[in-house]
């Protein structure tokens, strides 16, 4: 994948003003994962609940939930999950490759909203659904078998083919889907290539026992479902996260929990027409409320949480699916996805079959009902000044950290090195004319006022890898970010934030209110900032 040089550097005066925006709002470090419950025997209920947006408004919803208790949860480093018996999106339900699934399904929705189902697009599903008028049992619908109010539906499938997939109710999609009834399945692969059980992410594993570094004795959990996303070696990954996209337009809402206590039986009568949502989440919440913790208390239907962070080099896996009626532009600053796959199938060379083929994009746009995996990197390659700002005549010893290129330019012969994978051309290439810190000499670049370019907690943008990036980029009296700010010290956290974000500007307010919506921010971290997904 070719990273580029100045992809988005210029960004518009919006997107600036959001950055000032989110410094006033992000104070506190919340990661990402992909987690869910594990099978291959899930017990789900379709209930309702209200979810929280970050203007204040609750929003009567339904959900898939657990019906008791799972299985397990994944990935195991998470040891703080729970699973209530309504939230939205649905569990995300991981499985293993030539698994035989089943899924139970109880409809506890309200009488009046009728039967309701589940599909699992890509997968051979057969049901138990007997021609009965028992009170209670199954119904054959219009695309699927399913549950009568206070009945249940059972689902059997063979997990056959990997990757990120979707289910969604299958009986009044226009109203059920907008309402939540809608998740991910994660099938991972069951070989895993031996050339995905090495490399970076191993490294990070031991690398922070290195008194070198600036947490010493302290490595990394391993958050990832798998080493790799397929049994193919282009599929390796090192660090994975799961988006579901969808929007929420209130009135339905509020016109489905009105007709909800009437008392009789599928007799809700909702105009899903004109459709105009004021609400677009990622994993059932809007920004900043994406950026808290997963199995976060403070939103017990709203488990997911979207806030990704890596490490120079890693190969990030994102998996995206479409869950709502409109397409959304996933718009991923800092460098292009590649895409790895669509619903499951594997995009490779027809010529060679060793190597991906999928498309290199600008923005990944979320197509309803449809999942992709792409992966996404960051190194620094193309920026011409050294992120690290390495000095050989510092004092400082982060400072003196050599680069060694590799066959490929990069500095890989360290894997415990703050610097393991620094692009080696543009070690010891300083970022200002005049700067202060450890980089002296001209350079090729002069930062902005970071008043005028940014201002708080995160900066897209931030000069410096490393421990002590603020004293670097402006001295040790500045106040270019993440200075000053109790989660990120300059002695701490401190790295590159960049926007990942719909690129339709509305998709990026809260009920009209900026900024909100569809917005994360993928940060960027040195080495030494151990990443703990359960936080």
């Amino acid at each position: 994948m070719k990273e580029m040089k100045m992809k988005k550097a210029n960004s518009k005066i919006g997107q600036l003003l959001l950055l000032t925006a989110l410094g006033l709002l992000l104070v506190a470090t919340a990661n990402a994962a992909a987690p869910g419950i594990t099978g291959p025997t899930f017990n789900l209920v379709a209930s309702p609940a209200f979810i929280t947006q970050p203007d204040g408004e609750a929003v009567y919803s339904w959900g898939y939930g657990c019906d008791g208790t799972p299985s397990g949860y994944a990935p195991a480093a998470i040891t703080n999950a729970f699973c209530n018996t309504m939230q939205v999106p649905g569990p995300t339900l991981i499985v293993t490759e030539g698994q035989a699934v089943t899924v139970n399904l109880t409809n506890g929705l309200p009488a009046s909203a009728g039967n309701t189902s589940i599909l699992f697009p890509g997968f051979q599903v057969s049901t138990i659904c007997p021609a009965s008028t028992t009170a209670g049992a199954p119904q054959q619908g219009l695309l699927t078998c399913e549950a009568v109010p206070g009945g249940t539906v059972t689902y059997t499938f063979t997990a056959s083919s990997p990757g990120t997939h979707a289910y969604y109710s299958g009986t009044q999609g226009d109203l059920q889907v907008e309402m939540g009834l809608y998740g991910a399945i994660i099938v991972l692969p069951s070989t895993i290539p031996a050339a995905c059980t090495t490399g970076i992410h191993a490294s990070n594993l031991t690398a922070k026992g290195s008194t070198s570094l600036a947490h010493p004795g302290v490595a990394e959990a391993d958050f990832r479902l798998a080493a790799a996303a397929y049994n193919h070696p282009a599929a390796c990954y090192d660090r994975e996260y799961l988006f579901q996209f969808s929007e929420m337009d209130l009135r339905i809402h509020r016109e489905a929990a009105e007709q909800s206590t009437r008392a009789c039986t599928a007799c809700m009568a909702v105009a899903t027409e004109p459709y105009v949502p004021a609400y677009f989440m990622v994993n059932g919440r809007s920004m900043p409320d994406l950026m808290d913790p997963n199995y976060a208390l403070e939103y017990p239907h709203q488990p997911y949480n979207g806030n990704p962070h890596m490490h120079p080099g890693e190969l990030t896996l994102i998996r995206v699916i479409g869950t709502g009626r409109w397409q959304h532009p996933f718009h991923e600053h800092g460098n292009h996805v590649r895409i790895l796959a669509r619903d499951g199938d594997l995009i490779l060379s027809q010529s060679d079959p060793n190597s991906l083929a999928g498309p290199l994009l600008f923005t990944t746009t979320t197509t309803p009902g449809e999942a992709f995996d792409g992966i996404y990197y960051w190194t620094g390659k193309g920026l011409n000044w050294d992120p690290y700002g390495h000095n050989p005549a510092s004092s400082a010893a982060n400072a003196k950290l050599s680069c060694t290129p590799d066959p490929n330019g990069y500095n890989t012969s360290a894997p415990t090195a703050i610097n393991y994978f620094e692009w080696c051309q543009d070690h010891n290439k300083p970022l200002q004319p005049t700067p202060v810190g450890d980089v002296a000499g001209g350079g090729p670049a002069t930062l902005p006022d970071p008043n005028i370019f940014a201002n708080g907690a995160w900066f897209g943008g931030s000069p410096y890898l490393g421990p002590d990036a603020t004293v670097r980029a402006v001295g040790s009296t500045g106040t270019t970010p993440p200075s000053g700010t109790v989660a990120n010290s300059p002695t701490g956290e401190a790295g590159f934030a960049f926007m990942w974000h719909s690129h339709n500007e509305r998709e990026i307010t809260t009920n009209n209110i900026f900024p909100g919506g569809m917005l994360m921010m993928m940060l960027v971290d040195s080495r030494e900032f151990v990443i703990d997904e359960s936080k």
